[in-house]
């Protein structure tokens, strides 16, 4: 299938404000592109990509006084296929891990293991290493927090969710890696789109955040918010918290005016 992606939105500074944003498509769905990211700013400014220490890419520019508006829309190739279950899949013991996985086993900026470690081990230290027990933590999350916009905070932490029972996807996802850190298992955060593909289209769209777990030698998918496979998902950054890759980096104060998200299914490009 094809999925066309992309995002709008309107940002107003007082001061001319440098801004670091992580937009576009990762560097490893780059090969699925049929139709090439257009990106434009209004006004028409200068911009420059990198790519950071997780290998995103990453846009540069500085932001003028007033409002800026930064547009991007692309289509992508997907097999259509659901997220892979595979109920046999093992935990590695940490001697075992390669050295890159290493980074996702210690807490973070809104992963604390410290304070959850007991927590997990009581909760989930019993249940038999593997795909089983990842998919209890995701389980435990999704029925544990009540999902709500209107009470996001930016500043929220994986034990504050635990406590609060309250939050948006960021936080379940922040609190499933904490669980799965203190138990060993690496565990990094992503962000990126979900379309409404196979289910009932929720409105509006909003850039979504879930997981992926190590397990048997590879990354493997876990979205404890929706806590179901879903089909067509676009990764656009990784990292260990929402800490390293935030869709807008900005170097100074900034009001957004407005934000607007699509991601759906369109017929072959060129037919």
């Amino acid at each position: 299938m094809f999925i066309r992606y992309g995002y709008e939105m309107t940002l107003s500074c007082q001061q001319p404000t440098a801004l670091v944003c992580l937009l576009s498509v990762h560097q490893d769905r780059a090969a699925d592109i049929r139709v090439p990211e257009t990106t434009f700013t209004n006004p028409d400014i200068a911009t420059s990509t990198y790519l950071d220490l997780f290998g995103n890419r990453c846009r540069r520019l500085v932001a003028p006084v007033g409002d800026l508006t930064i547009w991007g829309d692309a289509t992508i190739w997907d097999s259509g296929k659901l997220d892979d279950y595979l109920p046999l899949a093992r935990e590695l013991a940490v001697w075992d891990l390669p050295d890159d996985c290493l980074v996702y086993l210690t807490g973070s900026r809104y992963c604390e293991t410290d304070r959850l470690s007991q927590v997990a081990w009581d909760m989930f230290g019993n249940i038999n290493p593997g795909w089983g027990r990842v998919q209890a933590i995701c389980d435990f999350v999704n029925n544990h927090i009540h999902f709500d916009y209107m009470q996001a905070r930016s500043t929220r932490t994986a034990f504050e969710t635990f406590q609060e029972r309250v939050g948006v996807c960021r936080d379940f996802a922040h609190l499933a890696l904490a669980f799965c850190r203190c138990l060993n298992i690496p565990a990094r955060y992503v962000n990126g789109h979900l379309g409404d593909i196979g289910v009932p289209v929720v409105d509006p769209m909003d850039f979504s955040a879930w997981i992926e777990v190590y397990l048997d030698g590879a990354w493997r998918t876990f979205d404890p918010r929706n806590n179901t496979p879903r089909i067509g998902r676009i990764v656009v950054a990784r990292g260990r918290d929402a800490a390293d890759i935030p869709l807008i980096n900005s170097f100074g104060p900034h009001i957004l005016k407005s934000f607007r998200v699509w991601t759906y299914q369109v017929p072959e490009p060129g037919l």
